[in-house]
């Protein structure tokens, strides 16, 4: 059995299918999975035990058995709290066949065989009665179905099915009941992932305006959430424009609906200001009285100091199909729609009567295509006026009144850019429909379809009659390919400017005309837990689960790096940043590898978890961009991050396999391989 995965190719800028063994994708997504994250999730687990304990107790009390039902167990381990929490029996249900096996190990090892069946099937396939999976419905339901949006796991359906055929009526469940929380604010900054903000051009003959098509102003988005580490988001960022208010909540212990439906609730705006976010998180409550909870709040809302960490688990933030004035005091209806597996809002104007005919219920589809072709961090760099601004001043530097000039990047600005700044002939190669139709329309919108033209094809299938017989003087990209998972897969522009070669003029400008690969030594505040392992959770032996994790990230002869958006994992640098390789655009490709070795002191006491690298564009002589560290910001060596780009994250073995070091390395020592053949970058790391 084969299995394929898509992985990009840097050097063809596409998404690929690769025939991979067929253990490959079990292990990327053991490898890659959040299970270590959420074992080291203390406050979850202590409130889960806490509620299960309870919940047996009350079974109990009324001189029944307490039989349990665990869906979707992963490691086994609620079932394990229900056993030695002294219920009768628990099925434990897996789909997930290695994660089933895993969960038979774990559960033999702490010695509850007798106590608990796992049973790999989805719950919707499971039997009830004498020759069934169940010998009869349980009495108390245990499940952990939920993801940051709560419902995008498909708990609604899986309790819905539960309720009708594998519990009896008036069951406990832990959790006992989830709540919905939401807050109305302004933000600049969240709003910039999902509109493109007009961009401002000081040309020769005068400011010139770029615009987006009315159709993308209008365009509601993608309805997937934006889930992110909001207690990153500093409080200068937004402008609370209301109380937090219950938005819906759902109690499990009852027949559940998934079924699509509505929620309505009564703002009063606590501010007058621009409508744009929803803000939202949840809580669930592991007991009918509510007195053991466990909160997603964000730090402005909870004011405990003892925050639990957690990346299973984060906040999520919704935009509304438009921004909405709003006024101090003058009341606004927020209307939360769902369906079985995610939530979207709309705000309306309180009007005398409570109008309920005009609820949509259908999910907000993209027309406008600007969402499908650009991410959230996409729509955030485009709108970053800092960026633009050494775009601009690079351009400038660089066109001459004759300049041919031809764009390679996914749905760009830079051919605009180049237009008004005085570029005589424009081209911008689009490589999908997507980006072709989102430039046509965005060249439309600002009246400039007959002068820039779009050509949809591969770099190494251009002829010159594309180019109207003219030679390119000026090669421009950011880069940016839709494609790039790691900092270095936008390399591709590099594979594209070799393969365009032969249409370059003799002098051509290539811009930018280089980049540079840079590593440092960082040690992270959290980010580390999700490649740790775990060995004992709540006096459960978990250590299979940690071996099953540790041989997938050995499955790779090398390890990989992995990419994260730094700006919402806190971490400070041990080591100062270092250049480890320079790609040079004016030359093409070269046959051979790029290959550096070396070793970085480290300055700074900590622990080194890891390597982060990132790119760096030299545009010009004295023009450059980061897709990394903007800063070092203090002494202590805390780092700030390019907020658009993912960084390349290397976990260090010691991470992984949880090694005390006897003493904190004084060093590190490096061996980096660029394969200009594959377009991969390997790299190994010692401790010294």
């Amino acid at each position: 059995m084969k299995t394929f995965c898509g992985r990009a190719n840097p050097t063809t800028g596409a998404m690929e299918w690769l025939e991979e063994d067929e253990n490959y994708d079990y292990h990327q997504e053991i490898a890659r999975s959040r299970y270590a994250d959420m074992l080291h999730d203390k406050d979850r687990n202590m409130k889960y035990y806490q509620g299960i304990r309870a919940a047996v107790s009350r079974v109990k009390e009324r001189g029944e058995k307490a039989i349990v039902l665990d869906i979707g167990t992963g490691t086994g381990l609620l079932s394990m709290m229900a056993a030695s929490a002294g219920a009768d029996f628990c099925y434990a249900i897996e789909v997930f066949k290695p994660m089933a096996n895993a969960a038979v190990k774990i559960v033999e090892k702490n010695g509850f065989c007798d106590k608990i069946k796992v049973i790999n099937k989805h719950s919707t396939e499971v039997t009830v009665g004498p020759d069934g999976d169940m010998q009869c419905r349980a009495n108390i339901l245990v499940t952990e179905l939920f993801d940051t949006e709560l419902i995008g796991e498909g708990a609604l359906p899986t309790y819905e099915h539960a309720h009708k055929y594998l519990v009896q009526e008036g069951c406990e469940a832990v959790p006992h009941r989830a709540t919905v929380y939401v807050q109305l604010v302004e933000s600049k900054r969240m709003w910039s992932w999902n509109k493109l903000f007009p961009v401002c051009v000081e040309a020769e003959d005068g400011e010139k305006i770029v615009v987006s098509p009315s159709e993308m102003e209008n365009c509601p988005g993608v309805p997937s959430v934006c889930d992110i580490q909001l207690n990153q988001m500093p409080s200068s960022d937004f402008t609370v424009l209301s109380d937090v208010v219950t938005m819906f909540s759902v109690d499990f212990s009852k027949p559940v609906r998934s079924a699509s439906t509505y929620y309505r609730v009564q703002l009063e705006p606590v501010k007058s200001g621009k409508a744009q976010i929803v803000l939202s998180w949840w809580d669930i409550d592991m007991d009918p009285s509510g007195t053991i909870n466990c909160t997603m709040a964000p730090y402005w809302v909870k004011s405990t100091s003892a925050f639990q960490w957690r990346d299973h688990w984060m906040q999520c933030v919704y935009f509304l199909p438009s921004e909405e004035p709003v006024l101090q005091g003058e009341k606004v209806y927020l209307t939360a729609c769902r369906d079985e597996y995610s939530v979207w809002y709309k705000l309306q104007k309180a009007r005398g009567e409570d109008n309920k005919a005009d609820v949509c219920v259908e999910s907000p589809v993209c027309r406008c295509q600007a969402h499908l072709l650009w991410n959230r961090p996409r729509f955030g760099e485009l709108n970053d006026q800092n960026r633009t601004r050494q775009y601009i001043k690079s351009l400038m530097n660089v066109l001459r009144t004759d300049s041919v000039c031809l764009c390679i990047s996914d749905g760009s600005l830079l051919p605009v850019l180049a237009h008004y700044l005085g570029a005589k002939q424009v081209f911008t190669l689009e490589n999908s429909a997507v980006s072709r139709s989102v430039m046509e329309k965005f060249f439309k919108a600002n009246h400039l379809e007959d002068k820039i033209k779009i050509l949809e094809a591969r770099p190494e299938s251009l002829t010159s009659s594309h180019l109207e017989d003219k030679k390119i003087s000026v090669l421009v990209g950011e880069p940016f390919f839709t494609t790039s998972l790691l900092p270095w897969h936008n390399l591709y522009f590099w594979y594209a400017r070799t393969a365009v070669c032969k249409h370059l003029a003799s002098n051509v400008t290539v811009l930018p005309q280089s980049a540079s690969l840079h590593m440092m030594i960082v040690e992270f505040q959290d980010l580390w837990r999700i490649r740790s392992p775990c060995g004992i959770c709540e006096g459960f032996d978990v250590r299979t689960m940690d071996d099953m994790i540790k041989s997938s990230l050995d499955f790779r002869e090398s390890k990989e790096a992995e990419p994260h958006p730094l700006w919402e994992y806190p971490c400070k640098s041990l080591s100062d940043p270092l250049e480890v390789l320079i790609f040079d655009f004016r030359e093409t490709v070269p046959q051979h590898c790029l290959s550096t070795e070396g070793s970085v002191n480290l300055l700074r006491k900590g622990k080194s978890h890891g390597a982060v690298l990132w790119m760096e564009y030299h545009l010009t002589a004295d023009i450059s961009v980061s897709t990394g560290l903007m800063q070092i910001s203090n002494e202590k060596g805390n780092c700030e991050w390019n907020p658009h780009c993912k960084q390349a994250v290397y976990f260090f073995s010691s991470v992984i396999e949880s090694e005390t070091l006897a003493d904190l390395p004084s060093a590190v020592t490096y061996a980096i391989n660029f394969d200009t053949k594959t377009g991969d970058i390997a790299m190994d790391f010692k401790l010294l």
